[in-house]
């Protein structure tokens, strides 16, 4: 994005790669089909030191300027929940126009290229490469997080950053699942591919959506949202039933004395998840009206605060991104340029920007690379 923008300015650009293989995160994000953007994407939707930074490049290239993007080569794509854009057919498409605009541009991609050293000169910069020395007046780093290492991620942007000087705010793996304590997984294991719909909260913030049981522990949108705000020592409160409130409970057995609460648990959580609950409260067949205050109290704190025993998460392996990074204090938030290194430019998730979870994270992309685009 950030080359393709430069090089439509009539900049010489070329783009160096240490992969076999361009864009090899876009073509397995969302499942094979690209999350691109976010069409609510807004400052409050991401994480960051320093919240105010990520304002004036989201406004200068919107989600909806990128949809113009590819609107213009025709790209056919979907809208699965508000605002989430996905390929309609495959993230190819997605990365095939995003090839094109670089070639159209003028700049050149340099695959299979690894970066042995950079040196700083007084008004330029020389990297040197297993391909050879590349001098350039501006120098844009775009090597992303330490999310998914299988696909090529490494600390080699924070590196660059720490030579000259730059303060590193601490990294973490986030949007990611969550392993469980072992006594807690054992009991859960019978639950593995259950879905659920649930409400996540940690340090105050509470996302409703899908929870999925894995082998592992728990996973889904929730889940993944959740942990950008929570993390091993942070308490994290489940309810998996977040539509049921205790007074519904009461009016139950108030309104439908024959009713079983397994009847009306079934109504809403899968039968797996239900016939778990029973063996926690035997008295779930029976009918309501038999039911004491007490047991129907202890039902609602077990449904509304269920215990997952969260013991971690399964790390950058199969994190969508790194929390922490570059602290943008020290960068400029309209050129990106380095305020430590004339000529060293940050963009994309090096920086300590951190989006939600539903295309958030690629629109912080786009943006950042477009508005260094302008000025390098």
């Amino acid at each position: 994005m950030c080359a393709a923008t430069a090089g439509y300015r009539g900049k010489k650009v070329v783009v160096l790669d240490h992969s076999n293989k361009a864009g090899k995160k876009i073509l397995m994000s969302g499942g094979g089909r690209c999350n691109f953007t976010n069409m609510d994407a807004a400052p409050k939707h991401f994480l960051s030191e320093n919240p105010h930074f990520c304002i004036s490049a989201l406004r200068r290239f919107s989600s909806q300027d990128f949809v113009d993007l590819v609107d213009r080569h025709g790209l056919e794509y979907i809208e699965k929940t508000p605002g989430q854009l996905f390929c309609q057919h495959s993230a190819k498409d997605l990365l095939e126009i995003l090839l094109t605009e670089l070639e159209w541009s003028g700049a050149e991609l340099k695959l299979n290229t690894k970066i042995i050293s950079i040196d700083y000169k007084d008004d330029h910069t020389l990297v040197t490469t297993n391909q050879g020395v590349f001098a350039c007046e501006s120098l844009v780093i775009a090597t992303g997080g330490l999310s998914i290492p299988s696909m090529g991620a490494s600390g080699f942007g924070y590196d660059i950053a720490k030579q000259v000087g730059h303060d590193l705010l601490p990294t973490r793996a986030s949007l990611v699942p969550i392993t469980i304590q072992p006594d807690r997984k054992e009991q859960l294991a019978e639950l593995s591919g259950v879905a659920c719909d649930i409400s996540a909260t940690a340090n105050g913030t509470t996302f409703t959506e899908p929870m999925l049981f894995t082998h592992r522990g728990v996973s889904g949108p929730s889940i993944l949202q959740i942990t950008n705000f929570w993390q091993p020592g942070v308490a994290l409160d489940i309810n998996i039933t977040p539509e049921l409130s205790l007074d519904e409970l009461f009016a139950v057995r108030q309104n439908t004395p024959k009713k079983s609460f397994e009847g009306v648990l079934s109504t809403t959580l899968p039968k797996r998840l239900v016939d778990l609950i029973k063996t926690e409260f035997p008295w779930l067949n029976e009918r309501s009206a038999q039911t004491s205050n007490e047991q129907i109290e202890a039902l609602y704190q077990y449904l509304s605060h269920f215990d997952i025993a969260p013991n971690g998460t399964e790390g950058y392996r199969t994190a969508e991104v790194t929390l922490g990074g570059i602290n943008t204090n020290e960068v400029s938030s309209k050129t990106f340029e380095s305020q430590k290194q004339k000529g060293l430019y940050f963009i994309g998730e090096v920086l300590d920007v951190t989006g939600w979870l539903g295309g958030y994270n690629f629109q912080w992309a786009w943006a950042s690379g477009y508005c260094a685009g302008q000025y390098v």
